[in-house]
């Protein structure tokens, strides 16, 4: 009796399988950058603002720098999510138009191209050809550059919505440290904030280990102990500077 699956005997079943899970981990992909956005807006704005608390307990100052650390973080975070995706889908587009040249030119070659591939992930020769040539009969680009480039030709990366993700993460994460340290009053503004932020960065270790599959505890242990340095050298920074301008 045989012990293969009937998903591995069949290469059609296993085709319906793997845009399910190519969806989950783009899903995945998001969900973790969109963590480790709001990471980057938390640690960032917490360390600025503490900073300035350091220099000046003037509430507006507070909120001004704290403002004015949330927008321009989040758009250096959007604008840089913008032009590296649209690095990366102007590659994935000249690699699919190459393909969709030699595909015009030379149809026999790439069908003993994807022929062979499919034969390299152990598919017999016959079976390799008759895949090859249904995939191709029904979506020939969308063949090749699964299984040469690894591209999905319907699903590229759209770099605004990069973008946006981006600047929303980023956002959502620099309001927890301004908010803490400008709500409450003059004698709680750092122990909040510091605590606040420190309870952050312990969820978002858990979450990016958890979405990871990693080690939970060294990845919160590593965001604390970061956001805990940068807190402290900004605010050292800022008492000096505090000090030395009056």
């Amino acid at each position: 009796m045989s012990d293969q699956s009937p998903a591995s005997q069949d290469p059609g079943a296993r085709s319906h399988s793997e845009p399910h899970h190519r969806d989950s981990g783009a899903r995945l992909n998001w969900l973790r950058a969109g963590v480790l956005g709001a990471n980057d807006g938390i640690v960032s704005t917490a360390g600025l603002v503490i900073g300035v608390a350091g220099a000046t307990t003037s509430p507006q100052a507070l909120l001004s720098a704290g403002l004015a650390g949330l927008l321009a973080g989040s758009l250096s975070m959007a604008a840089g999510e913008y032009v590296s995706v649209s690095s990366q889908r102007d590659s994935e587009q000249a690699s699919l138009d190459l393909e969709r040249r030699e595909l015009a030119q030379d149809p026999r070659e790439e069908l003993a191209e994807l022929a062979a591939l499919y034969q390299g992930k152990g598919l017999s020769a016959d079976l390799a050809v008759e895949v090859a040539e249904q995939l191709t009969a029904h979506d020939a680009l969308g063949a090749h550059a699964e299984s040469e480039l690894r591209i999905d030709p319907g699903a590229l990366t759209n770099p605004w919505h990069a973008a946006g993700a981006s600047f929303r993460s980023f956002a959502i994460g620099a309001l927890l440290p301004l908010l803490a340290m400008v709500l409450p009053p003059a004698a709680l503004r750092l122990p909040t904030t510091v605590g606040s932020v420190l309870a952050a960065l312990v969820l978002c270790g858990w979450i990016s280990a958890r979405l990871g599959a990693a080690p939970i505890r060294a990845a919160i242990v590593r965001n604390v102990a970061g956001g805990a340095l940068a807190m402290a050298i900004t605010y050292t920074a800022g008492t000096l500077l505090g000090h030395a301008a009056r």
